[in-house]
C-alpha cells in the first residue's frame, strides 16, 4: 500500500461523508437516541444489592453493538454507490489498489466511529450515569475496534449486492445471528453446545466480552485483549476478502 494514496483516499472518503447530512445524523444522534431508548426502558428494574443496574449491563454491550450495526449498514450501501455510479471503476483505472481502496475507507469510518463512540459514552456516563469499573476511554477504543469491523464486513457483503436493497438483506444474515449469540440476551456459556460453537467462530461475541470485561475490571485483564485481538484480526481478515471479491462496477 502507498501511504500517500492511501491518505487521499481517506481524504476523500471523509469529505463525501461531511457532506451527507443524514448520514452524518445516522452516525451521530442514532446510538444516543437508542442509549435514551435503554435507559428509559430499564429506569425503574430494581438493583441487588452489589450488582451492577441492568441498564449498565445493557448499554455498556450496546455502546459497541451499535457502531457495528450503523457502520455495516452504511458501509455496504457507500460502496455500492460507489460501484453502481462508476466511480469505483474510474478510481481503479488510477494507481489506486484495491487495499489502498478498502483502507482508506476502514481507516475513514474508524475516524468516523470514534466521534460516534465519544459522543454515545458521553451521553452514557455523564447523561445517564452509566457505571463500568474500568475505563471509559478502553470502551471507546472497543467500541470504535467494533465500527470498523462493520466497515470491513460492509465492504465484504457489498461485492455480492447490486442494489441498495440486495445490501439490506444481508443484515439479517451477518448481523442479525452475531446480535442474537454474542451473549446479550444469554450467556454463551448457557448456550446448548451447537450454538456456543458457533458463537465462538462470530467476531462480535468477543467485542461483547471484552466490554463485559471493562465493566467488570477496573484494569484490562488478558481475556480483554485477547479478545481485542480476535476482533482486529477478523477486520483484517474481512478487508483481505473484500479486496479479493471486490468488483469494479455491477453486473
Amino acid at each position: 500500500m502507498n501511504a500517500r494514496i492511501l491518505a487521499a483516499t481517506t481524504g476523500r472518503v471523509l469529505r463525501q461523508l461531511r457532506h451527507d447530512r443524514r448520514t452524518v445524523a445516522l452516525l451521530v444522534l442514532v446510538p444516543a437516541l437508542l442509549l435514551t431508548l435503554v435507559y428509559y426502558m430499564y429506569a425503574d428494574q430494581p438493583t441487588p444489592p452489589g450488582q451492577p443496574s441492568m441498564f449498565d449491563r445493557v448499554a455498556l454491550v450496546m455502546l459497541g453493538v451499535f457502531p457495528f450495526v450503523i457502520m455495516f449498514l452504511v458501509t455496504s450501501i457507500a460502496m455500492l454507490r460507489e460501484r453502481t455510479s462508476g466511480t469505483l471503476e474510474r478510481l481503479l483505472t488510477t494507481p489506486l489498489g484495491r487495499l489502498d481502496l478498502l483502507f482508506g475507507y476502514g481507516i475513514a469510518f474508524g475516524l468516523a466511529a470514534a466521534g460516534q463512540a465519544a459522543i454515545a459514552s458521553a451521553v452514557a456516563y455523564w447523561v445517564f450515569g452509566l457505571t463500568t469499573a474500568g475505563s471509559s476511554a478502553l470502551v471507546i477504543v472497543i467500541a470504535v475496534v467494533n465500527a470498523v469491523l462493520g466497515v470491513a464486513l460492509g465492504l465484504f457483503c457489498s461485492a455480492f449486492a447490486r442494489t441498495e436493497f440486495q445490501a439490506v438483506q444481508f443484515m439479517p444474515v451477518v448481523v442479525i445471528p452475531q446480535l442474537l449469540l454474542c451473549g446479550l440476551f444469554v450467556a454463551r456459556d448457557e448456550m446448548a453446545g451447537w450454538l456456543q460453537a458457533v458463537s465462538d467462530a462470530l467476531p462480535l461475541s468477543y467485542a461483547v466480552e471484552a466490554l463485559q470485561e471493562v465493566g467488570a475490571h477496573a484494569e484490562p485483564t488478558a481475556t480483554m485483549w485477547r479478545d481485542l485481538g480476535v476482533v482486529a484480526g477478523a477486520v483484517v481478515l474481512a478487508l483481505a476478502l473484500a479486496a479479493a471479491t471486490l468488483r469494479r462496477r455491477s453486473g
